[in-house]
């Protein structure tokens, strides 16, 4: 043993606050972090690596609680693995968020009356890199805000020239092995924005529309028509033909015929397809090939013109009828019109919901729109992507998730890379006057003459090297040898197939390059080794966060309130692996209230003198202190088996009972008696809470960085838990008997207290009481811990027991005498003892009605019948002891 009590052992708690107030202590703290170069990696280090980049964030976007859950977990498990030895790099950055960007900077120069033609391409791109360096990444405080270790030194930006660089070499490497093309197809299109955007960026809301029926063929019953439905009308503009199934007999005649177009009057095909549905309808729909995916899917089937009707605007165009120049919602209340006036509207269902996309950006409904665009093949890509996931390169946490990408990347189809905007990575396509296409490396020139794509490229097409190009990628480096590939991505599972997809597809492309395999045997590399993914942030109701239902939560308004390490423990406890969690401001203020209760607990060990050091040989310690270390090395096997799975929930869920219900509720109070023995007893549970203190904090650290600090600098006089080693099993046996005893103990007290509640004594209240059986029990030395937590007090000379507990332990019953004269409630103890009597009474009637039950009694097994009996015994004692009870009190 090497530690002593101090001869003011109050100077040491005194170096705390009087109370954690985080908003005064964590912005500095983190800084000093930052200073001391904690969270940097050393490329050059001997230590085994471990790595994560942090998913780039909207170089326009603020910490959502979203956001606020990715970083409490990536920064739980950097932090985990620092103190555990390893090189750490968490790389940090930003994304240039193409549309979100080019939007914002556009609704700037719309306050004053100016279009980013005004501009031209190159002056208007100026004016983005100025609000990029004025106003963009406000995201990087409110990250330092709650506490992200990550390596700010190698920050990121995906238009960065090295990443431009990286985008340009694998958009050449593509091209080059045929697996980049340019073809006219559908895609989601903004008329507000005008460009193609992509499937993340589309959201599916109800809206109440119009279904209207329409005839097609002779107004004639008696001559060849049809009916068919649609919630777009002015697409009929754009159809060229009508399809049935095949195996419908109400159209089997007309198959093969044609119809002439209501206004167009082209005549247009009737089509038999199996994707048609005879049972929806009237069995036949109209096909509008470049309007509509099915339309499209079913056009290239059957060789259909696909005729564009609306320009980049959303306008009516070529159609050759009234309606050309119409904005397409104008359009279709003129087309339904024309069309009822002509008797060819036959129904309309209004209100008729149904479900529209909508552009996450503009919040206009996308129009599906024929449009030349450039495409990735991903067959190949995609198959890779499957197969390092079935070969377990890469492993998925939750491996409930493997299903639904397999479905995915097994499915996929062609990617639609380039995007109608300015503010991106440029398209390295060039045209030459003679019609010749080349693609231009990141070091070459395209000739004299020649003319740029004006397109740019996919956010997530820049954000898929994000693994790689964040090190240095197509140039060699350290940072690619030392932590390439990563050693886990994590993200919601809400973006699995649209961000990781592209990860998976670009980095198995490139999984052969010899600056990626560098340094490791020249085998093939994936970005990631794991992926883990969580759920989604919903609100104590389980219900989703939105604006119109007003129940989001602002991760900054909670951190400001409450403080970082709340919103934080908050979040990584309810977090599992593949689950949505569900968070609110009563999780918030349990998470407070286990903060305070770690900081008053640390501060009371400060106060009586607990510090770190050796501890003593464990026969010399008591059975609370060998429970108290035995319980926390269960706990902390428990909490790195938790890590290790990501389940962060369940690490924190131990954490918190251990500390609160354990170390807090029971030791802290065992303590108080052997305080107050003195001597090497003390001396001796003063390093023990100490030591305990000591790996608890270490092991909160992670999810609750700040005031751990605070709490473990002030117990250990030490330097940061940042970089303190991570507890380790101490191989020492556990003590079963200590373990028993204190369990009995706890047993014993929370019968006298429960005793004590229904009488309606306070709980600072002292009762006379004798307790008998103790040495029986082996409990003998805890007597005086009984005493002080139970607040019983030695029976004096008067003593006259005036109520009785006998409880049931492990190795044998404890009968505690009370003197309550004076004390107890004599009408609360009557109407306690009637309420049990009511309550025993019942059980054995219902035991012994089952008992004379002959019919029960043949079919009822023999261990059934037994354990019957067992409860009409019991039942019985207890009906005769409260009966004796009440008769005394009777008399009172």
């Amino acid at each position: 043993m090497t530690s002593a009590a101090p001869d003011n052992p109050r100077n040491r708690a005194d170096a705390l606050p009087k109370s954690w107030t985080p908003g005064e202590v964590e912005a500095s703290m983190y800084e000093r972090w930052v200073a001391a170069g904690y969270f940097e990696a050393d490329a050059t280090s001997d230590k085994p690596p471990y790595s994560i980049v942090l998913p780039p964030p909207n170089v326009t976007g603020n910490l959502h609680i979203g956001h606020a859950l990715d970083h409490t977990l990536m920064d739980t498990l950097t932090r985990r693995k620092r103190m555990q030895g390893y090189e750490v790099l968490w790389l940090p950055g930003m994304d240039h968020a193409g549309i979100a960007t080019q939007t914002m900077v556009e609704k700037r120069l719309a306050v004053d009356g100016k279009t980013k033609e005004d501009f031209g391409r190159e002056l208007f791109i100026d004016k983005v890199w100025d609000w990029k360096r004025d106003s963009g990444g406000a995201i990087q405080w409110q990250m330092r805000a709650l506490g992200d270790g990550v390596a700010w030194s190698r920050d990121r930006f995906t238009m960065d020239d090295g990443l431009s660089q990286a985008v340009q070499t694998i958009f050449k490497r593509l091209y080059d092995a045929g697996l980049i093309y340019r073809a006219e197809r559908l895609v989601n299109w903004s008329p507000a924005l005008r460009t193609a955007i992509s499937d993340i960026e589309v959201k599916y809301e109800d809206v109440d529309g119009e279904l209207v029926s329409l005839r097609y063929g002779s107004l004639d019953d008696s001559e060849p028509h049809v009916i068919v439905a649609t919630t777009r009308v002015e697409t009929m503009l754009g159809d060229t033909a009508v399809a049935v199934h095949p195996d419908d007999p109400r159209y089997r005649a007309l198959i093969g015929t044609t119809l002439e177009h209501p206004i167009t009057g082209r005549q247009i095909p009737i089509i038999a397809d199996d994707y048609v549905d005879p049972e929806f309808g009237s069995g036949a729909v109209k096909i509008t090939p470049a309007h509509d995916p099915n339309d499209f899917e079913m056009g290239l089937r059957h060789n259909l013109p696909m005729p564009n009707i609306m320009d980049e605007r959303g306008r009516i165009i070529d159609t050759g009828t009234e309606f050309d120049g119409m904005d397409r919602f104008e359009a279709r209340v003129a087309v339904r019109e024309r069309l009822a006036a002509e008797g060819r509207v036959v129904a309309e269902k209004r209100p008729y919901l149904h479900s529209v996309g909508h552009s996450e950006r503009s919040g206009e409904p996308i129009e599906p729109r024929l449009s030349m665009q450039w495409w990735v093949k991903v067959e190949s890509l995609a198959k890779a992507a499957g197969d390092a996931v079935r070969n377990g390169d890469t492993v998925i946490h939750p491996a409930s998730s493997e299903p639904r990408w397999f479905d995915w990347v097994d499915n996929m189809h062609d990617w639609c890379i380039s995007r109608q905007l300015w503010w991106g990575h440029r398209i390295p396509i060039w045209y030459g006057p003679e019609g010749d296409v080349i693609c231009v490396g990141p070091d070459e020139t395209a000739p004299e003459g020649y003319v740029q794509d004006p397109d740019v490229l996919d956010t997530w097409f820049s954000s898929g090297l994000w693994p790689f190009s964040t090190m240095g990628w197509p140039d060699a480096s350290p940072e690619l040898e030392k932590f390439y590939p990563t050693s886990v991505l994590v993200t919601g599972y809400d973006i699995l197939f649209f961000w990781v997809a592209r990860m998976m597809m670009f980095g198995t492309f490139v999984a052969d390059d010899p600056v990626l395999t560098a340094g490791k045997g020249g085998r093939r590399q994936v970005p990631f080794k794991d992926v883990f993914l969580h759920g989604l942030v919903r609100d104590q109701f389980g219900k989703k966060m939105s604006k119109s239902r007003g129940n989001g939560i602002d991760p900054l308004v909670w951190i400001n309130e409450y403080g970082a390490d709340t919103l934080r423990f908050t979040l990584a406890r309810a977090a599992q692996p593949g689950g949505d969690l569900s968070v609110g401001e009563p999780h918030a203020l349990a998470s407070r209230s286990f903060v305070t209760k770690l900081f008053n607990a640390t501060k009371f060990a400060l106060m009586n003198g607990a510090q770190p050091g050796e501890l003593p040989d464990r026969a010399q310690l008591t059975d609370a202190d060998r429970w108290i270390l035995d319980r926390f090395e269960e706990v902390r096997a428990e909490v790195d088996s938790a890590f290790d799975s990501y389940e962060f929930g369940k690490a924190c869920e131990a954490l918190y009972h251990f500390a609160w219900d354990e170390l807090c509720d029971w030791y802290l109070e065992l303590t108080k008696v052997q305080f107050a023995a003195e001597g090497p007893r003390a001396e001796s549970t003063r390093v023990v809470l100490g030591n305990v203190l000591d790996a608890v904090l270490r092991l909160l650290h992670p999810v609750i960085p700040f005031v751990t600090e605070s709490l473990w600098q002030a117990l250990t006089e030490g330097g940061s838990v940042v970089i303190a080693a991570w507890p380790q099993a101490t191989g020492v046996p556990t003590d079963q008997v200590s373990a028993q005893r204190i369990s009995d103990t706890q047993r014993l007290i929370t019968e006298i207290r429960r005793f004590r509640g229904d009488q309606g004594l306070a709980d600072k209240q002292k009762v006379a009481a004798k307790l008998i059986g103790l040495d029986t029990a082996g409990l003998t030395e805890l007597h005086d811990s009984v005493a002080n937590l139970a607040r019983l007090t030695e029976p004096g000379d008067e003593f006259a027991a005036t109520a009785t507990v006998e409880v049931r332990l492990s190795g044998a019953t404890v009968t505690v005498e009370l003197d309550t004269s004076g004390a107890v409630d004599l009408d609360a103890e009557r109407r306690r003892l009637e309420k049990d009597l009511a309550a025993a009474e019942k059980e054995l009637a219902g035991t012994t009605a089952k008992l004379g039950n002959e019919a029960f009694l043949a079919k009822a097994p023999e261990p059934v019948v037994a354990k019957i009996k067992d409860r009409q015994d019991v039942a019985a004692a207890e009906v005769a002891r409260i009966g004796a009870r009440l008769a005394e009190l009777s008399g009172k």
